[in-house]
Parts: C-alpha cells; structure tokens; sequence
C-alpha cells in the first residue's frame, strides 16, 4: 500500500471524485468571494464519517469501485424518491436473465402494476455473478406521499444470486422460485404553496420565547405567553409568530441556554409548560394546590428583573409545581388521552423519556456506566423497568406541552393569522444528547457541524453537533428525519430552518 502524506495539500481529482460520489461537496465560496476546496485531510475525515476509507491512493481506487458495484449488487434501492407531476423511472438490478416484475402499493391500500420500459445498460459482473438492469415507468399520476415499490424477480436462463434486501418466496409445487424485493417510494411535491389566505405578502414578527415574560410567566416566557401574543398579533394583522426553536434540553441542571444545541429536535422543552393551565390543577387539594403556588412564589420577581434568566432556577421551580400536578393522577378520559398520545409517538418518546430519567439518576451521559451506553442493552431494559414511573413523568410532560402548544396555534389562527406559530429548527443536536444516544446509528461520528470562516468569525466555527449520517437515513426511508419534522409541524403553520 502506497501511504501518503498530503493532508494540508489541495485534494487530489481521484479523491474529490470519491467524495463527490458520496455526496461530499469539494469546493464552496468563502467570504471573500474566492472558490475555496478543503483539505485533503477534511475529505478523509469526513469520508471516514460515512464509512469510506480513503488513505492510499488503492483505498481510493477500490471504495471508486465500490461505488459503482453498490447499486448493482441490491434489486432495488432501499429508498426511491419521484417528484409528482412528473414521470420517471425506476432500475431493478437482477442476475442477467432474470423476469421481474414490480408495483407499487399506495399509502390507501391500492396497488399500482408498473410498465417495463427499455433499458439497454449493459450488464455488470459483481461479486462473480453477471447483472442486468431493468426499468419500470413511475407514472406522473402517483399521488403524493410514502408508498412501498414492491419487485419480484423470478429465475430467467442463468443462475441466480438473490440480490440484497431480498427475500424469497416459497415456491409451489412444480414452480420456480420467486424473489421478492421491497423499497420506500417517496413521492414529493414539486414546491410547497403557500395558503391562499396569506395572499401575495404577509408579515409577521418574531420573538425570543424564553424572554416573552408577563405577570404570569415562571421567569421564563412560555406557552400561555405565546398564546397571548399570538393572538394580539393576530388581531393586528400579522400572518405569523416566528419563534426560538423549542427543542428539549437537559431534564436536569445544568441547562443548556442555548436554543440551538438540543438533547433533541423532535421532542419539547418543558420549560416552556404554563403549569396553572394543565386541567388537573383543578382536582388539586388545597394543600397540594398550595404547593404550586408556592413554587411560583420562588421565581414570580424574575419577570420584573432586567438580569440574564436563570433557566436552571425556573426549571427547578416549575418541576416542583409540575410534580405535584403529575402525582394528583387524572380522570378516566385525560389518562386515555395520554396514552393515546405515547402510542402515537411511538418509540422516539420512550427512549427520549427513557434517557430524561436515566440522566435524572446517574446525570450526563459521559458519567453513565459503560452498560448503559448502549440503548439496546439489557442493562438498559432493567433499568427501564426500574424507572418506570419516572419514564411515565418524562412522557407526560411532552402530552402537557404539546397540549399547550396547540392551543397557542389553534388561538393564532383563531386570531385570523394565515401561518400561525412559525418554529425554528435547529442545525443539530448535543453529541451526548438523546437522540445521539437513542440512535446513534442515524449520525456521522468524528465530525460535526460548523461553518467556514467569515468576516465575524475567522477560524470558522464548530458548532459540536454530530450531522445525520445520509447514507442510514436512505436506508431507513428518512424515518428519523420524518418523525422530527412530522413532530415539530404538529402545532406550527410553518417551520424556519
């Protein structure tokens, strides 16, 4: 193997190929309007991140032919995406010789037979075995949305290796084996429009939600402070109410101040819970109901004060009066609500409410037990089973905030906004946060997010955050990516990224 050192040298046309072949840009404009390329060494790291090594010019060579192998080697890609409106078509990689046939199952239940079309590409040995490649017409009438692209690929006048992702259909007496294949197709709008009722400007405003304070606020601006200003916005005429992201932090101190680096972005910071709103302060006992009071007595003065919020002393506050709230228990109806919620969320609320306790009880993620690092352990299953009713708390909390939230937007509307609650997204997450934890799969380790420099920070920055790994979420049909959008948009009208 030919080693070499070039690491601070312009890359090398070989390199550049490969990392553009992994959907890696090699050049960009810096600031001062030059085309600028990275280093040698930032290709390699950032290859290395997806999985591609690329040290020697024969690395280099083989992860080239690799490239070009991959698609062949599996029937169908494990995610396809069409825009609507528009024909194209689809490849079906199988042994040379081989019949195959394909369809598509709609969202609806309705099956779709595709049309073969001509495809002269000429086949590929790989791995030994000699492929050919089909092509199916996606008719320009799919409707929009996730459908599953189904192939079935029976044996032609060669021998056949079952293509990855395949598996087979028990053949009938006298009949030949049939290989059947599965893909997410994903059909998407060509452009998003806008609501008739914004018509061709609108206007709106946008606040810190955190520093949005009232009379009633915990220290902290929060739902209930939203839903105000929405809906006095709202009868001025404003279109939308761009918000601060409002993504989880740490269920513990130290919070995280800033907005942008989330444990997160599917799930909600429940600092932001107004806890008078929550209906089940009504059933409190005198007592109990004096116990939330006195929590807001601890904070009450901080929405007068012109010092930096103390994120940290209003959580804590708020947590006491929203413990109290959780333990009173609810009515036969709400509990059917709340669970109705957890099964919708599905897993990504569970292993989000699973990691708030575990950092409640042994703190940030670096300090856990090596058992616990791993989210499919069965350490991490006991533990489960221990923090049970903790996990109930953490999952209740995001039923409360997203009840709140949809107030907000539903009272923004209400108001006569056309948009409404217009979120932010932020670029990424904590490395240590949960959804680095719960899948780390779905991230590119040993890089993170930055920028290049400019005029006001000349190093550039690195803002620690771990970038999605775009080759999983291919092969995950973007689950993880649809699950936060899906999550985010629930009570908002637009989203700002």
């Amino acid at each position: 193997m030919n080693e070499f050192n070039d690491d601070l040298l312009p890359a090398s046309e070989s390199l550049k190929q490969l990392a553009e072949a992994h959907g890696v840009s090699t050049e960009y404009w810096d600031y001062h309007g030059n085309l600028a390329s990275p280093s040698s060494a930032t290709l390699r790291a950032v290859l290395t991140a997806l999985g591609v090594s690329a040290h020697s010019e024969e690395e280099i060579g083989r992860a080239l032919r690799e490239v070009e192998d991959a698609p062949w080697r599996q029937a169908l890609a494990p995610t396809v995406v069409t825009r609507g409106g528009v024909e194209s078509t689809v490849p079906v990689y199988v042994p040379d010789g081989a019949k195959v046939r394909a369809r598509v199952e709609l969202e609806n239940g309705d099956v779709r037979e595709l049309t073969q079309t001509e495809d002269w590409t000429v086949p590929r040995e790989v791995d030994g075995v000699k492929r050919g490649r089909a092509s199916f017409i996606l008719g320009a009438d799919l409707p929009l949305g996730w459908h599953r692209l189904i192939a079935e690929v029976s044996p032609g006048s060669t021998d056949q290796t079952a293509p990855q992702g395949a598996h087979a259909a028990a053949p009938a007496d006298g009949e030949a084996e049939t290989i059947t294949v599965t893909s997410a197709l994903a059909v998407t709008p060509n452009h998003l429009d806008l609501p008739e009722s914004l018509g061709d400007r609108g206007w709106g405003v946008m606040a810190q939600l955190y520093s949005t304070r009232s009379r009633g606020s915990w220290g902290t601006g929060d739902t209930d402070d939203l839903t105000e200003l929405a809906a006095f916005l709202g009868d001025q005429g404003a279109d939308f109410l761009l918000i601060n992201p409002l993504h989880a932090a740490e269920p513990v101190a130290p919070m995280t101040s800033s907005p942008y680096l989330p444990v997160t972005r599917r799930f909600v910071n429940p600092l932001y819970i107004r806890p008078e709103n929550i209906p089940e302060v009504a059933r409190l006992s005198g007592p109990k109901r004096s116990l939330v009071q006195w929590a807001f007595e601890e904070v009450k003065d901080s929405d007068l004060s012109a010092e930096p919020i103390d994120r940290d002393a209003v959580w804590k506050a708020k947590r006491e009066a929203l413990e109290v709230i959780f333990a009173a228990g609810r009515s036969y109806s709400r509990q059917r609500d709340f669970e109705r919620f957890r099964a919708e969320q599905g897993e990504g609320l569970e292993r989000f409410a699973l990691w708030s306790a575990l950092v409640e009880k042994h703190g940030p993620l670096q300090t856990w037990p090596a058992t616990l690092r791993e989210a499919d352990s069965v350490y991490v299953a006991n533990e489960a089973h221990q923090l049970a009713e903790r996990i109930d708390f953490f999952a209740w909390l995001q039923w409360i905030v997203d009840e709140q939230l949809a107030r907000a937007q539903a009272e923004a509307l209400a108001s006569g906004m056309a948009l409404g609650i217009m979120d932010d997204l932020a670029v990424g997450v904590h490395s240590q946060g949960a959804d680095a934890w719960s899948n780390p799969e779905a991230f590119a380790s040993g890089v993170t997010v930055g920028a290049p420099p400019d005029m006001y920070n000349q190093q550039g920055q690195n803002w620690s955050q771990p970038p999605w790994n775009p080759q999983y979420l291919a092969r995950n049909a973007y689950a993880p990516l649809r699950d936060m959008v899906r999550t985010v948009l629930r009570h908002a009208g637009a989203l700002r990224v």
